[in-house]
This record gives structure tokens, sequence and C-alpha cells, in this order.
């Protein structure tokens, strides 16, 4: 039976759990890749249509990891197997298949399944390169790689905004240069203050 078809449920102590800790943090992660996405947009000059929709796909890109909470959530400080990694970089099918009958504009869902794409054709769910990756996804991935680094997880203390900038640095062949120099421009802008907050309140 393929993954996609499996019945992945939580007995009800993991369930628990999951809600006190892992579901947390991805409702957290949401809100701050939700605004990072709105002002990268603003920053790259988008209408605010397309930066509210931006926001939108921020919020829900991970959405599909709700059907892998066997593998994920609950997790402490053990490494995922090379199999459950497969099963984890389905999420972006997941929630494509989530959100298609519910309204979503193509362009939010495409922004969504597409958001681990590198920009040097490195990344999944179809390894496309460079501008073949639509432009919402290129915007969301910077956010998401950032906001997964400011933040606090079981196995790891969140890293200083500086720290986080230094390690996509590192690796910027991950990202269009665009997008990547943009968001540089966001963390030092105004616009960053209220987001910044938003880290440190998830982060206590």
């Amino acid at each position: 039976m393929s993954v996609a078809k499996q019945n992945i449920i939580l007995d009800e102590d993991d369930l628990d759990e999951a809600i006190r800790e892992d579901l947390q943090y991805a409702i957290d992660h949401g809100m701050v890749v939700s605004n990072l996405a709105y002002f990268l947009s603003q920053e790259l000059g988008e209408s605010e249509f397309f930066c509210k929709e931006m926001a939108l796909a921020g919020m829900l890109h991970d959405i599909g990891k709700l059907k892998l909470s066997k593998y994920l959530y609950g997790r402490k400080k053990d490494a995922l197997s090379i199999e459950e990694i497969k099963y984890v970089r389905m999420h972006p099918t997941f929630s494509r298949q989530i959100l298609e009958n519910e309204g979503f504009s193509p362009f939010i869902l495409e922004a969504i399944y597409h958001h681990h794409e590198n920009y040097d054709g490195s990344g999944y769910p179809g390894n496309l390169k460079g501008d073949d990756i639509p432009w919402g996804a290129r915007i969301i991935r910077c956010c998401d790689v950032f906001a997964a680094l400011v933040s606090d997880r079981p196995y790891r203390e969140a890293f200083d905004i500086e720290v986080a900038l230094e390690l996509m640095i590192d690796e910027v062949k991950n990202f269009d240069m665009s997008v990547f120099l943009a968001f540089q421009s966001l963390i030092n802008s105004s616009n960053f203050a209220h987001i910044g907050e938003l880290i440190h309140s998830r982060n206590r």
C-alpha cells in the first residue's frame, strides 16, 4: 500500500503530546513564514493582492505534515531514518491534495507544492531549477528556511538572526538571488520589527 493511502494515526497519549508540542510548533512556524512572505513580497514590489496570497500560502505551506504525524509528531532528539525522510518529503504533495478542493488559487497551490525546490535544482518534489520554480515558491523557500533556523526545536536552540543569515549565505545556491537580496533588505527594515517580536515570543 502506498504511503498516500496508508491510514496514519496516533494513539491517545501520542496525540496529546503532539498537540502540546509539535502541532503548536507547526502553527507558530506558519505564522512566522506567513508574515515573512507578506513583507518580503512587499519588498519585491508586488501588489497587495499578491502579498496577501503569499501570506496565506505561508500559513498553509506545511499543512500536509498533518498526514505524517506518525513519523513527525512527538519526535524528540531521534533523527529520522532514510525511509521516514522519504515520507516527510511527501508533505508538499499532501498539502496540495488537502487544499486543492478548498477554493485556493492555483498560484497558492503551486507555491506550496514547490516550496522545497532549490534554485540549483537539488530540491524536491520536482527537482525544478532556476526560473522553472514558481515565483511564489521561491519566496516561501527563503522564508521557510529562515523561520526554521530562528525557532527553538527539541534537538537544538534557535539560531540568532545574524547566524541564521550566515547559514543561509553558506547555502545561497538554494535561493533565487533576487529574492534573497530582498530578504536581507527586509531583515534590516522597519517591517521586520514586528516579525522579530513574533519570533522572540514563540521561543520563550
